[in-house]
């Protein structure tokens, strides 16, 4: 996920952003793809944070463009991946779309975020709603074995405009049912649910749409939302978080005040305007 959230740094400084090759770039359609890069065997982070990712500035003398992105690879794999837009005007998509294998980005070293189990009351029904490129954070709690273990039932509901913007589907749909390590969990516990708003498919209502209608739990045949058992992450588009805060909150759900307390549902604070 990309987001308007810049930092930098004193070409005089120590560079606080070190370098990481280029894996693979992966390329979903003409507005979405996905890099993998190395991972310094030091860095450790929570599924659901973020990092900023950059580029040096040009020229080379200028301070290095920095954006934030979710990490979408868990964290027990040994390479890091991001999902992206391409923005041609972007000060930073413009130059990353163009991203080949062996290209060297800036990495921080530090994850932040709050988009995590810890932030979330027990219950028993995980809710991750995502536009676009919100998907990223999901990815990685997805693949969380902890996921797995706190809630019986894990809904993913990935909503965009296109049927070609449905990235990551037979990860979500197929693959993941098939990992050695958590396969079996994932077949009988995770819920993938696409969505597309601007072409024909089979579900077009927008997020809060779905949750305010009950066509969300209509289409997946379950009880209807409850904060007593219900959880929720969300990732997205402001509209988005902020129809869809909405229409919990009027659910009785309860966000997440701070980093650390718990509550029915989390959003990542850091993009919220």
């Amino acid at each position: 996920m990309t987001r308007a959230a810049q930092a930098s740094v004193s070409p005089k400084k120590t560079a606080p952003f070190p370098s990481q090759e280029v894996l693979s770039v992966h390329h979903w359609n003409d507005r979405l793809f996905s890099f993998r890069v190395t991972r310094d065997p030091g860095f450790r982070f929570r599924n659901g944070q973020f990092v900023m990712v950059g580029l040096p500035g040009l020229p080379p003398s200028a301070k290095p463009i920095m954006r934030a992105y979710s990490i979408a690879s868990p964290n027990y794999e040994e390479h890091l991946e991001f999902f992206s837009i391409k923005i041609d005007e972007g000060a930073l998509t413009s130059r990353l779309q163009h991203l080949r294998e062996g290209d060297q980005v800036l990495l921080s070293t530090k994850p932040v975020g709050t988009l995590v189990l810890d932030d979330l009351k027990a219950g028993s029904r995980l809710f991750l709603f995502a536009t676009g490129t919100g998907l990223a954070p999901f990815l990685s709690t997805v693949r969380d074995l902890e996921t797995y273990e706190r809630f019986e039932e894990v809904v993913l509901v990935h909503c965009v405009r296109r049927c070609s913007d449905l990235a990551y589907r037979e990860l979500l749909s197929q693959t993941l049912r098939q990992d050695p390590y958590f396969g079996e969990l994932a077949s009988t516990q995770l819920r993938y649910l696409p969505v597309v708003t601007r072409e024909p498919f089979d579900l077009q209502q927008r997020i809060p749409e779905l949750i305010t209608s009950g066509c969300l739990t209509e289409q997946l045949s379950i009880d209807a939302l409850d904060p007593a058992r219900d959880r929720a992450m969300l990732c997205g588009s402001m509209q988005m978080l902020r129809d869809t805060q909405a229409a919990l909150d009027r659910l009785s759900f309860q966000i997440s005040p701070n980093q650390g307390v718990p509550g029915d549902y989390v959003i990542e604070r850091a993009f919220v305007g």
